[in-house]
């Protein structure tokens, strides 16, 4: 991992300025954390599905009760608009509530045929771990924890959190809902520390497995660790989602949509479509349209009504989004609209459509984490499917079509952990969440993502002694 230490702060990103800092976890303040985690879960296993559900209940009527101060908290620390953090609040609710419905028969043991393995019994029963340490990012601060947390909780493990530093007070809210809520003490807890000590916990005996959402260089360092110590991980490691638009697409309604998936948390999101495949057909249309609708979006405040994008959550994002553009438009590539700062405090840039994309081009093979679209045209959807799946990441995956073949052919080849056809990559508790190649492996939400953290347990009772012996008679006389 790195070994600088990490500020932990909040910092407006709609002004820069910094409104509270806090000081690292002393060695001895985090052995503490950890042995009361572990000491938790010794107890907190034996707790029933039931009690789960009650506590899981309480909180997301508790999270319900904290909408409006909890999402001016998200807009504070990261800058995404006051409704979109009224709304991911709104999913972390429905999220508790899905595995307070479900979580009990999730975890109800599964038969399995005995008698084809001579036994009186046998199934498969799933069961907690123990402390799972999850490292998050800051840009859904409340709804990358919580889909981690609710079914970590209903299964009976132990979460300990630590996160992006530029959102602790988000990571600290999380903590203090699940006490809020009635969870047995130490359950659930946010550890402030830098990226430098994550290694020291997760090498700790007591710490079973971990979870990361993030970069891609920060999975491979925490996938090396934990296989160093033999510890399970599921990680999400981004992507760089292809939207692809064929000539039977409403092209209007997909330009809409376009737009609200790349620009999205302002840009920011793993599953956002960040490249543009546009059949050659309507290519024209579809890319007036797009830039039409891209120039209409409101940038600014991100407190205010009607605000539809807001400034990126640091200033060296801003820098990363700025590089990738003049890069391109070094080596070729055409702005369609935006490609500029606007000219206000805080850390915005203009929503941009970039066209004319070549592979010399940075942003070619790397994921752009802000509201920078780049198209491409293309002759068929195999062509389409073909460039998408040279990228390293493949995480998400749209199709706008309403060619049956062209639907099979793209549920089939295109290299992602999720399809969506005619409509936006979201992610849902009904539904698994997780990605291939560079966007990780394993999966969150569902029953999925609940049995990653759990030991899958086979449970084989044999026959009853005057059974087995009257079975050997029978077996003898013959």
């Amino acid at each position: 991992m790195a070994t600088s230490k990490s500020s932990i702060a909040t910092i407006n990103p709609a002004t820069g300025e910094t409104l509270k800092t806090y000081e690292p976890l002393s060695d001895e303040a985090l052995e503490e954390k950890i042995g009361r985690a572990a000491d938790a879960f010794r107890s907190y296993r034996l707790t029933s599905p039931q009690e789960r559900v009650g506590w899981l209940r309480a909180a997301a009527d508790a999270l319900e009760a904290d909408t409006d101060a909890v999402a001016e908290l998200m807009v504070t620390e990261m800058g995404k608009t006051l409704a979109a953090a009224k709304a991911e609040a709104g999913k972390c609710v429905k999220a508790l509530r899905y595995y307070a419905e479900h979580g009990p028969a999730m975890l109800e043991p599964k038969p399995a045929d005995a008698g084809a393995v001579g036994a009186q019994q046998a199934y498969l029963v799933h069961q907690p771990i123990g402390v799972v340490l999850a490292i998050m990012p800051w840009n859904f601060p409340l709804w990358q924890a919580m889909r981690f947390a609710a079914p970590a909780l209903m299964a009976g493990n132990v979460g300990l959190l630590k996160h992006a530093s530029n959102v602790p007070q988000t990571a600290l809210y999380m903590e203090e809902l699940f006490r809020k809520a009635g969870f047995p003490a130490d359950v659930f807890q946010t550890l402030l520390i830098g990226s430098s000590t994550i290694e020291r916990v997760l090498r700790d005996d007591r710490v079973a497995a971990a979870t990361l959402t993030g970069s891609a260089p920060a999975g491979q360092s925490v996938a090396s660790i934990a296989g160093d110590a033999l510890k399970k991980t599921v990680l999400e490691l981004g992507g760089s989602d292809p939207f692809i638009v064929m000539p039977s697409a409403d092209l209007d309604r997909a330009a809409e949509v376009a737009v609200t998936a790349r620009c999205q948390n302002n840009g920011q999101s793993c599953i956002a479509a960040k490249r543009f495949f546009v059949h050659t057909d309507v290519a024209e249309e579809f890319t007036r349209l797009f830039a039409e609708k891209m120039d209409a979006l409101v940038v600014g405040d991100p407190m205010e009504d009607g605000t539809q994008v807001g400034p990126l959550a640091t200033e060296s994002g801003r820098e990363d989004v700025e590089r990738y553009v003049q890069d391109a438009v070094d080596k070729g590539a055409t702005v369609v609209v935006g490609g500029t700062r606007p000219d206000r405090a805080g850390w915005y840039y203009a929503p941009t459509l970039l066209t004319g994309i070549t592979p010399e081009m940075d942003l070619y093979g790397e994921e752009v984490f802000g509201p920078v679209a780049a198209l491409w045209t293309v002759d068929t959807v195999e062509e389409a499917i073909d460039i998408a799946n040279s990228h390293p990441y493949g995480l998400g995956a749209n199709l706008w079509s309403e060619d049956e073949q062209e639907r099979s052919t793209f549920i089939r080849d295109v290299q992602s952990g999720m399809a969506f056809v005619n409509g936006m990559v979201t992610s849902y508790p009904e539904l698994p969440f997780g990605g291939v190649k560079q966007s990780g492996y394993g999966r969150e939400l569902t029953d999925l993502g609940m049995y990653e953290f759990m030991n899958a347990k086979t449970v084989w009772i044999g026959p009853r002694s005057s059974e087995q012996a009257q079975g050997d008679t029978a077996s003898a006389s013959e």
